[in-house]
């Protein structure tokens, strides 16, 4: 156990010495690769970087698709949506390749002094691949074979591995037994936490000097009071809407292919924020000073890549970005304001297709610039 524990602190200071600073990160999901038809906002890759580094952001987290690159990097592979209501990925079928676009992004990525981070959405395909995961092994497996498919010059710039978005909701992770988490979205069950915890050893053994560690949007206070499965860093997506009863309140159910909860969005969203904004604010302020918390008691780096305000939104008739933008860059400054975080988003619309965001280049290179001169965490504190 206490070499476990020397080997964890050895890599969070290294991370910590790559980094540098606070690393303003943006989320572009499995969007980067899957949103390549005209108008979709990465149909031209090294565009899109370039405009991701002219608002002042150093790092992305990406999927890497490992379930299918492990299986076959260079075949064309066709996605089903996940659903049809949301701007991230694709509203309907697709086709993609991982590779080479994967090394090709990474590249372009490096050359801008853009680190990025690994993760998977586990998009699903016609053939299932994704329901080939039978245990945790087999899915540290594919990622290990992922990461080695990789060029190696590029491989030694990944700034960490994020072996499953959202672990463990079924709609991200359908291989795991989902019998076995009774709240569907409570990653601290022994049968998650043992799930981890192998998945992680075993990535690990292939690669030790590789940041790796699940990301996670509920249940926060598992941070506190847990023993992690190995972790090197918390990957916590956090956001107002899904820290209160904003979401009840509005009406909106996480609809992935109807219209009515946007619809109640549009109806009710800022107007019930405006309403009480000291209320929500404060609500925030508070989830965001207990994950501070969290990470000095496990003595781990922070990473947020997915907050602060509502889940989800989009450009749409009747919805403004004024009150978005105003709680997500509270978000943000709060987090950067603890010392505690290692990465930070100013939100998880942070990409070309979400215009009404991406267009108010001034307000993200304000962000940007307070994220990236900000304090990196003291693990030992």
């Amino acid at each position: 156990m206490q070499r476990h524990v020397e080997r964890r602190l050895n890599l969070v200071n290294l991370l910590l010495a790559r980094l540098a600073h606070p690393r303003a990160i943006a989320m572009w999901d499995f969007s980067w690769l899957e949103r390549r038809w005209p108008g979709a906002g990465y149909e031209n890759p090294t565009r899109a970087l370039d405009e991701l580094a002219e608002r002042g952001y150093d790092a992305v987290r990406i999927d890497a698709y490992p379930h299918l690159v492990s299986a076959d990097s260079r075949r064309e592979w066709e996605l089903l949506p996940c659903w049809s209501v949301q701007d991230w990925g694709s509203p309907a079928l697709n086709r993609v390749r991982v590779q080479p676009h994967l090394d090709e992004f990474l590249a372009a990525c490096a050359a801008r002094g853009i680190a990025v981070g690994l993760s998977s959405w586990y998009r699903e395909d016609r053939a299932q691949m994704r329901l080939r995961i039978r245990s945790p092994e087999e899915h540290a497996d594919q990622w290990i074979a992922t990461v080695q498919a990789i060029d190696p010059a590029l491989r030694a710039r990944l700034l960490f591995v994020d072996l499953c978005n959202e672990w463990p909701l079924a709609v991200w992770a359908p291989f795991f037994p989902q019998e076995a988490n009774c709240a569907g979205d409570d990653w601290g069950t022994p049968a998650s936490l043992a799930w981890m915890r192998r998945a992680v050893a075993r990535f690990r053994d292939a690669f030790p000097g590789l940041p790796v560690t699940f990301s996670t949007s509920s249940t926060p206070e598992h941070y506190l009071d847990t023993e992690l499965p190995g972790f090197d860093l918390i990957e916590a997506h956090l956001w107002m809407a899904n820290a209160t009863d904003f979401y009840r309140r509005v009406g909106y159910s996480y609809e992935r292919f109807s219209p009515v909860g946007y619809e109640n969005v549009v109806q009710h969203a800022e107007a019930l924020y405006r309403a009480s904004p000291a209320e929500w604010q404060t609500s925030l302020h508070a989830r965001i000073d207990f994950l501070a918390e969290c990470g000095r008691r496990q003595k781990l780096p922070l990473i947020t890549t997915e907050g602060w305000a509502i889940v989800d939104y989009k450009d749409w008739p009747l919805l403004d970005w004024g009150w978005v933008k105003e709680l997500t860059a509270l978000g943000a400054e709060w987090a950067a304001a603890t010392g505690r975080w290692a990465a930070i988003a100013t939100s998880n619309f942070c990409g070309p297709q979400f215009h009404g965001m991406w267009s108010d280049i001034a307000w993200h290179q304000r962000l940007t610039h307070l994220i990236r001169h900000g304090e990196l965490p003291d693990h030992s504190a």
